[in-house]
Protein backbone atom coordinates (compact mmCIF):
# COMPACT_ATOMS: atom_id res chain seq x y z
CA UNK A 1 0.00 0.00 0.00
CA UNK A 2 1.27 3.47 -0.82
CA UNK A 3 -0.32 6.34 1.06
CA UNK A 4 -0.35 10.09 0.40
CA UNK A 5 -1.58 12.43 3.13
CA UNK A 6 -2.47 16.10 2.71
CA UNK A 7 -1.43 18.15 5.72
CA UNK A 8 -3.10 21.46 6.54
CA UNK A 9 -0.75 24.42 6.39
CA UNK A 10 2.16 22.31 5.17
CA UNK A 11 1.06 20.38 2.12
CA UNK A 12 2.83 17.72 0.16
CA UNK A 13 5.46 20.23 -0.98
CA UNK A 14 7.30 19.67 2.31
CA UNK A 15 6.84 16.01 3.07
CA UNK A 16 6.21 13.32 0.55
CA UNK A 17 4.16 11.56 3.20
CA UNK A 18 4.37 8.11 1.69
CA UNK A 19 4.12 4.94 3.68
CA UNK A 20 4.61 1.48 2.23
CA UNK A 21 2.63 -0.88 4.48
CA UNK A 22 4.56 -3.88 3.19
CA UNK A 23 7.73 -2.25 4.58
CA UNK A 24 7.25 -2.36 8.39
CA UNK A 25 10.95 -1.53 8.83
CA UNK A 26 10.33 1.99 7.47
CA UNK A 27 8.62 4.40 9.93
CA UNK A 28 5.65 6.41 8.56
CA UNK A 29 5.87 8.89 7.02
CA UNK A 30 8.69 6.81 5.61
CA UNK A 31 10.19 9.29 3.18
CA UNK A 32 10.48 12.92 4.31
CA UNK A 33 11.93 14.45 1.14
CA UNK A 34 12.93 18.11 1.17
CA UNK A 35 12.77 19.59 -2.30
CA UNK A 36 14.41 22.97 -1.74
CA UNK A 37 15.27 25.59 0.87
CA UNK A 38 12.03 27.56 0.52
CA UNK A 39 10.22 25.28 2.96
CA UNK A 40 8.74 25.98 6.44
CA UNK A 41 11.97 24.67 8.00
CA UNK A 42 13.04 28.31 7.98
CA UNK A 43 9.71 29.62 9.29
CA UNK A 44 8.03 29.33 12.70
CA UNK A 45 8.05 25.78 14.10
CA UNK A 46 9.41 22.96 11.92
CA UNK A 47 7.34 19.88 11.11
CA UNK A 48 7.67 17.01 13.61
CA UNK A 49 10.66 15.14 12.19
CA UNK A 50 12.41 14.05 15.37
CA UNK A 51 13.94 10.63 14.84
CA UNK A 52 13.14 10.57 11.12
CA UNK A 53 15.81 10.72 8.43
CA UNK A 54 15.45 13.66 6.04
CA UNK A 55 16.86 13.81 2.51
CA UNK A 56 17.60 17.02 0.63
CA UNK A 57 19.87 18.50 -2.08
CA UNK A 58 23.46 18.67 -0.75
CA UNK A 59 23.58 22.44 -0.11
CA UNK A 60 20.19 22.35 1.58
CA UNK A 61 21.18 19.28 3.61
CA UNK A 62 24.21 21.12 4.98
CA UNK A 63 22.02 24.11 5.86
CA UNK A 64 19.41 21.92 7.61
CA UNK A 65 22.12 20.12 9.56
CA UNK A 66 23.39 23.48 10.76
CA UNK A 67 19.88 24.37 11.92
CA UNK A 68 19.75 21.29 14.13
CA UNK A 69 18.26 18.67 11.79
CA UNK A 70 21.25 16.38 12.24
CA UNK A 71 19.46 13.40 10.72
CA UNK A 72 19.53 15.11 7.31
CA UNK A 73 21.25 13.25 4.49
CA UNK A 74 22.23 14.63 1.09
CA UNK A 75 21.02 13.27 -2.23
CA UNK A 76 22.24 14.98 -5.40
CA UNK A 77 20.61 14.97 -8.85
CA UNK A 78 21.36 11.70 -10.62
CA UNK A 79 21.85 9.80 -7.37
CA UNK A 80 19.78 6.93 -6.00
CA UNK A 81 19.36 5.89 -2.39
CA UNK A 82 17.96 2.58 -1.20
CA UNK A 83 15.85 2.26 1.94
CA UNK A 84 15.44 -1.06 3.67
CA UNK A 85 16.52 -4.53 2.63
CA UNK A 86 14.51 -7.38 1.12
CA UNK A 87 12.40 -8.90 3.88
CA UNK A 88 11.50 -12.55 4.42
CA UNK A 89 8.42 -12.16 2.27
CA UNK A 90 10.50 -10.96 -0.65
CA UNK A 91 9.34 -7.31 -0.54
CA UNK A 92 11.98 -5.21 -2.33
CA UNK A 93 13.59 -2.15 -0.80
CA UNK A 94 12.41 1.33 -1.72
CA UNK A 95 14.59 3.18 -4.22
CA UNK A 96 14.54 6.98 -4.35
CA UNK A 97 15.94 8.63 -7.47
CA UNK A 98 16.68 12.35 -7.58
CA UNK A 99 16.90 14.78 -10.48
CA UNK A 100 17.16 18.55 -10.82
CA UNK A 101 13.93 20.51 -10.65
CA UNK A 102 13.52 23.71 -12.67
CA UNK A 103 13.08 25.85 -9.59
CA UNK A 104 15.21 28.26 -7.56
CA UNK A 105 14.85 27.52 -3.87
CA UNK A 106 16.54 30.71 -2.66
CA UNK A 107 14.56 33.86 -2.02
CA UNK A 108 17.16 36.60 -1.51
CA UNK A 109 20.29 37.65 -3.37
CA UNK A 110 22.53 36.59 -0.50
CA UNK A 111 21.23 33.00 -0.25
CA UNK A 112 21.75 31.76 -3.79
CA UNK A 113 24.07 29.09 -2.44
CA UNK A 114 20.97 27.18 -1.35
CA UNK A 115 19.05 27.54 -4.60
CA UNK A 116 19.29 23.83 -5.44
CA UNK A 117 16.00 21.95 -5.91
CA UNK A 118 15.30 18.26 -6.46
CA UNK A 119 12.41 16.21 -7.74
CA UNK A 120 12.12 12.54 -6.82
CA UNK A 121 10.94 9.19 -8.12
CA UNK A 122 10.11 6.60 -5.47
CA UNK A 123 10.09 3.02 -6.70
CA UNK A 124 9.42 -0.31 -4.98
CA UNK A 125 9.64 -2.18 -8.31
CA UNK A 126 5.88 -2.75 -8.00
CA UNK A 127 4.71 0.82 -7.27
CA UNK A 128 6.18 4.08 -8.57
CA UNK A 129 5.49 7.61 -7.31
CA UNK A 130 6.82 10.86 -8.77
CA UNK A 131 7.18 13.82 -6.37
CA UNK A 132 7.83 16.99 -8.36
CA UNK A 133 8.41 19.35 -5.44
CA UNK A 134 8.25 22.72 -7.18
CA UNK A 135 9.31 22.87 -10.81
CA UNK A 136 8.57 24.44 -14.15
CA UNK A 137 7.35 22.40 -17.10
CA UNK A 138 10.33 21.79 -19.36
CA UNK A 139 11.01 19.31 -22.19
CA UNK A 140 12.90 17.15 -19.65
CA UNK A 141 10.60 17.25 -16.61
CA UNK A 142 9.28 13.76 -17.32
CA UNK A 143 12.63 12.28 -18.44
CA UNK A 144 13.50 10.51 -15.18
CA UNK A 145 10.17 8.67 -15.16
CA UNK A 146 10.43 7.87 -18.86
CA UNK A 147 13.92 6.39 -18.54
CA UNK A 148 13.34 4.43 -15.35
CA UNK A 149 9.75 3.29 -15.85
CA UNK A 150 8.07 3.98 -19.19
CA UNK A 151 10.99 2.86 -21.37
CA UNK A 152 11.11 -0.37 -19.37
CA UNK A 153 7.47 -1.21 -19.92
CA UNK A 154 6.18 0.05 -16.57
CA UNK A 155 3.56 2.71 -15.79
CA UNK A 156 3.95 5.36 -13.12
CA UNK A 157 1.29 4.90 -10.46
CA UNK A 158 1.04 8.30 -8.76
CA UNK A 159 2.18 11.79 -9.79
CA UNK A 160 2.34 14.31 -6.93
CA UNK A 161 2.28 17.61 -8.81
CA UNK A 162 2.27 21.20 -7.52
CA UNK A 163 -0.21 23.71 -8.88
CA UNK A 164 0.05 27.48 -8.72
CA UNK A 165 -1.64 30.53 -10.11
CA UNK A 166 -0.28 33.94 -10.93
CA UNK A 167 -1.85 36.94 -12.71
CA UNK A 168 -1.18 37.60 -16.37
CA UNK A 169 1.28 40.35 -15.51
CA UNK A 170 3.65 37.89 -13.79
CA UNK A 171 4.91 35.80 -16.73
CA UNK A 172 8.06 34.76 -14.88
CA UNK A 173 6.01 32.59 -12.54
CA UNK A 174 6.10 29.65 -14.96
CA UNK A 175 9.90 29.66 -15.04
CA UNK A 176 9.86 27.85 -11.70
CA UNK A 177 6.29 26.67 -11.10
CA UNK A 178 3.49 24.67 -12.68
CA UNK A 179 0.13 26.21 -13.41
CA UNK A 180 -2.94 23.97 -13.38
CA UNK A 181 -2.68 23.59 -17.15
CA UNK A 182 1.03 22.76 -16.88
CA UNK A 183 0.31 20.13 -14.23
CA UNK A 184 -2.30 18.44 -16.41
CA UNK A 185 0.14 18.50 -19.34
CA UNK A 186 2.85 16.91 -17.19
CA UNK A 187 0.34 14.33 -15.95
CA UNK A 188 -0.15 13.27 -19.56
CA UNK A 189 3.58 13.20 -20.30
CA UNK A 190 4.22 11.04 -17.25
CA UNK A 191 1.44 8.62 -18.27
CA UNK A 192 0.63 8.18 -14.59
CA UNK A 193 -2.39 6.30 -13.34
CA UNK A 194 -3.32 8.99 -10.83
CA UNK A 195 -2.45 12.62 -10.09
CA UNK A 196 -2.60 14.33 -6.70
CA UNK A 197 -2.23 18.14 -6.80
CA UNK A 198 -0.69 20.07 -3.91
CA UNK A 199 0.90 23.48 -3.21
CA UNK A 200 -2.47 25.14 -2.69
CA UNK A 201 -4.54 26.40 0.26
CA UNK A 202 -1.47 27.35 2.29
CA UNK A 203 -1.03 31.13 2.36
CA UNK A 204 -2.13 34.43 0.91
CA UNK A 205 0.36 35.80 -1.61
CA UNK A 206 0.43 39.32 -2.97
CA UNK A 207 -0.33 37.97 -6.45
CA UNK A 208 -2.88 35.25 -5.66
CA UNK A 209 -5.06 33.82 -2.92
CA UNK A 210 -4.54 30.41 -1.30
CA UNK A 211 -7.37 28.77 -3.26
CA UNK A 212 -6.99 30.41 -6.68
CA UNK A 213 -4.93 27.53 -8.05
CA UNK A 214 -7.25 24.74 -6.90
CA UNK A 215 -10.33 26.60 -8.16
CA UNK A 216 -8.68 26.95 -11.54
CA UNK A 217 -7.78 23.26 -11.61
CA UNK A 218 -11.33 22.21 -10.69
CA UNK A 219 -12.63 24.37 -13.55
CA UNK A 220 -10.15 22.79 -15.98
CA UNK A 221 -11.11 19.28 -14.89
CA UNK A 222 -14.73 19.63 -15.90
CA UNK A 223 -15.07 17.40 -18.95
CA UNK A 224 -11.35 16.58 -18.98
CA UNK A 225 -10.74 13.00 -20.23
CA UNK A 226 -8.76 12.15 -17.09
CA UNK A 227 -10.95 13.92 -14.56
CA UNK A 228 -11.60 10.72 -12.61
CA UNK A 229 -7.89 10.04 -12.16
CA UNK A 230 -7.13 13.41 -10.51
CA UNK A 231 -7.66 13.19 -6.75
CA UNK A 232 -7.86 16.48 -4.88
CA UNK A 233 -7.13 15.85 -1.20
CA UNK A 234 -8.45 18.26 1.39
CA UNK A 235 -6.32 18.67 4.55
CA UNK A 236 -6.58 15.48 6.60
CA UNK A 237 -7.72 13.31 3.69
CA UNK A 238 -5.77 10.26 2.59
CA UNK A 239 -5.27 8.52 -0.74
CA UNK A 240 -4.24 4.89 -0.57
CA UNK A 241 -3.02 3.11 -3.66
CA UNK A 242 -3.55 -0.60 -3.36
CA UNK A 243 -1.16 -3.18 -4.70
CA UNK A 244 -2.38 -5.98 -6.91
CA UNK A 245 -5.30 -7.74 -5.26
CA UNK A 246 -5.90 -4.99 -2.70
CA UNK A 247 -8.75 -2.52 -2.61
CA UNK A 248 -7.96 1.16 -3.19
CA UNK A 249 -9.34 3.69 -0.73
CA UNK A 250 -9.57 7.50 -0.95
Amino acid sequence: MMRAVQRAGVGLSVLAALACSHRPDLPPPALPLTQSANEPFRRTAPPPLEGMPVWAPPAVARWLTGKGFRQTQAIAPGETMTLGTPDEGGAPPVEVHAETAAHVGSRYGVDRWRSAANMYLLDTQSVGCFFAGDTALTPDTHRMVAERLSDRGRQLDVALLPIGHAPWWKPGFRRGHLTSDDALELFERLSARFMIPYHWGVFQHVTSGPFDAIRRLRARLGGHPREEEVHILEPGETFELALAGERRRV
